[in-house]
């Protein structure tokens, strides 16, 4: 009967609303975005006070219709290869999809607790060819990760023009299912930046942790040296400097290359390190940087002494570190120094001399000033002379991370950046 009112409706020009015509129908929170992000999902036109289910690609969530037909249910954005997520929301007879656009699916926006080799890492001075603010030659080098990548130059101009200055660091993520990143490569170098490539030996699509296929064991057998091959064919034809920062965070266990996960054992990692290391040293590839980043220690977290591949194997030792503040049932405000000194005194300890960078970092604003952590973290890494680089992660995941969360933290970073130049 519905059928037959909407079609003799629309044959006669007549307006029926949509819960009247049988019309279910959902708008999204936002319409694209990087994978991982969070999308509240409104529906209207469904059955009265029935269950149904909104999914996205791989993830589902359930909701219930209210009285009026309608309701509101939030669903993450499962991390894809895919440039389109389709969501659907779906009640007994009723559904209604929409699509979600993605900008970025970099597999470290899961959430987390808490020789010559080194010259390349030196501060240039360059412009870059957009009208944005130019690249610093302060000491203290600082770079960018933002959920377009490299290939997002509106993002990257975005934040240069936030704090006045373009990132000489560019980073981002690269799973075992991408081709060496010329294109990217080229588009960091054309801005006057040097890449920091993260090199994350699993699928994004796959099951998290547990991805049994890239097991450390298998990385070390050799399952992936064509792939490995090829990346490193590629990086030495492009020739220009390159971090690489192979299997980060690897002290917690949320990704499959951490021996607390996946089937892994003591020593696998660094077997792996090595294998991936030498394969690709094998072809050539003398410009790439091998960047060795774990996370901040924490309670539980495996100790680094054992996971450190050895000064052969390493140019340049990194450190991952966010302040959630009281974001997390489990966080509270931390401090710059509270945060990176006991991380950065066993890097010096497992690696004296070698550089060291800040690969991730950011604060979030719950539980204290975001404004002050900002300066303090400058002022902080600028009066250790071993610290090279920051990278600021520029995204708005699990909290807000961005700069410009508030514009109190804008112009702290911004004075801050600044401050470090004089």
């Amino acid at each position: 009967m519905a059928g037959l009112v909407l079609s003799l409706a629309v044959l006669f020009g007549i307006a029926v609303p949509a819960e009247a015509a049988g019309r279910a129908a959902i708008t999204l929170s936002e319409s694209a975005g990087p994978a991982g992000s969070s999308v509240t999902v409104t529906g209207t036109g469904f059955a009265r006070k029935v269950s149904g289910t909104v999914t996205a690609g791989t993830a589902s969530v359930p909701f219930t219709a209210k009285a009026n037909g309608s309701f509101s249910a939030a669903v993450t954005i499962p991390l894809t290869t895919a440039t389109t997520v389709v969501v659907t929301a779906e009640e007994g007879g009723d559904s209604a999809s929409a699509p979600y656009t993605v900008t970025y699916s970099p597999a470290s926006l899961s959430a987390r607790p808490e020789g010559a080799a080194p010259l390349l890492m030196a501060a240039k001075t360059k412009t870059t060819p957009t009208s944005a603010p130019p690249v610093s030659s302060a000491r203290l080098r600082f770079g960018v990760s933002t959920p377009g990548g490299p290939l997002a130059a509106s993002e990257l101009d975005a934040v240069s023009t936030l704090v006045n200055e373009s990132p000489s660091v560019v980073m981002w993520y690269s799973d075992f299912a991408q081709p060496a990143p010329i294109t990217e490569l080229n588009a960091v170098n054309a801005r006057g930046a040097t890449s920091l490539v993260t090199w994350e030996p699993w699928l994004w699509t796959g099951n998290g942790a547990d991805q049994p296929a890239y097991s450390l064991d298998r990385i070390t057998a050799g399952d992936f040296d064509a792939y490995i091959q090829q990346w490193g064919t590629a990086l030495a034809s492009w020739g220009k400097p390159v971090m690489l920062r192979f299997g980060h965070e690897m002290n917690g266990n949320w990704y499959p290359w951490a021996e607390s996960a996946n089937g892994n054992q003591a020593g696998d990692y660094v077997a792996a390190w090595r294998h991936v290391h030498d394969v690709v040293a094998a072809t050539g590839a003398a410009n790439v940087q091998w960047v060795w980043s774990p996370n901040v220690p924490y309670w539980g977290s495996t100790p680094l002494s054992g996971l450190y591949p050895g000064t052969g194997y390493v140019d340049v030792v990194a450190l991952d570190g966010y302040n959630w503040g009281t974001a997390a049932s489990w966080s509270t405000w931390t401090s710059p120094s509270a945060l990176l000194d006991e991380g950065l005194s066993a890097l010096r300890s497992l690696a004296p001399g070698k550089p060291i960078i800040i690969a991730e970092t950011a604060s979030a604003e719950a539980g204290g000033s975001k404004a002050a952590w900002d300066t303090s973290l400058v002022s902080y890494l600028a009066a250790q002379s071993d610290i090279t680089a920051f990278v600021w992660f520029h995204h708005n995941k699990e909290v807000d991370w961005r700069i410009n969360s508030s514009t109190t933290s804008t112009s702290a970073l911004t004075a801050a950046l600044a401050a470090r130049r004089s």
